[in-house]
């Protein structure tokens, strides 16, 4: 087996545009590999920097990265343009959370658990609570 990083297997010969883009850095996160789908989504995201598809995939690489800023950046412009988008208000407060912000990302994390009734979103939930306030 070889640690070489092979191409995704949906590749469109010629297609440079975002839509491109997308798949293929949805293909690479999926794979674990944020380094080369932040290299796709870039030149992509300049022509488009309002798309949402695109900018949600840039917050997945830069968590897996564990640049929580940049994350946090990202997922912030995001709830902000659609509060509705219960995978980017989970994914900011997980951030928040990553950062010892725990005030911050309980409300995020309350609201993204109450919008989905996802277990592991109110895991989270019941995790930060506990940061919040140890048992004596």
């Amino acid at each position: 087996m070889t640690d070489e990083l092979r191409p995704p297997p949906i590749v469109f010969p010629g297609q440079t545009g975002p839509e491109s883009a997308y798949r293929t850095a949805f293909d690479l996160l999926e794979r674990r590999a944020p380094k080369e789908a932040l290299e796709l989504l870039e030149p992509a995201l300049e022509q488009e920097p309002e798309n949402a598809g695109l900018r949600s995939l840039r917050a997945w690489a830069y968590l897996m990265r564990a640049q929580l800023q940049k994350a946090e950046t990202e997922l912030t412009w995001l709830v902000e343009h659609d509060p509705s988008d219960d995978w980017s208000r989970h994914a900011l407060g997980r951030s928040l959370e990553r950062q010892s912000r725990y005030t911050e990302a309980l409300p995020h994390l309350r609201l993204a658990a109450a919008m989905t009734g996802d277990p592991d979103h109110w895991l989270s939930v019941f995790r930060v609570e506990q940061l919040l306030n140890p048992p004596e």
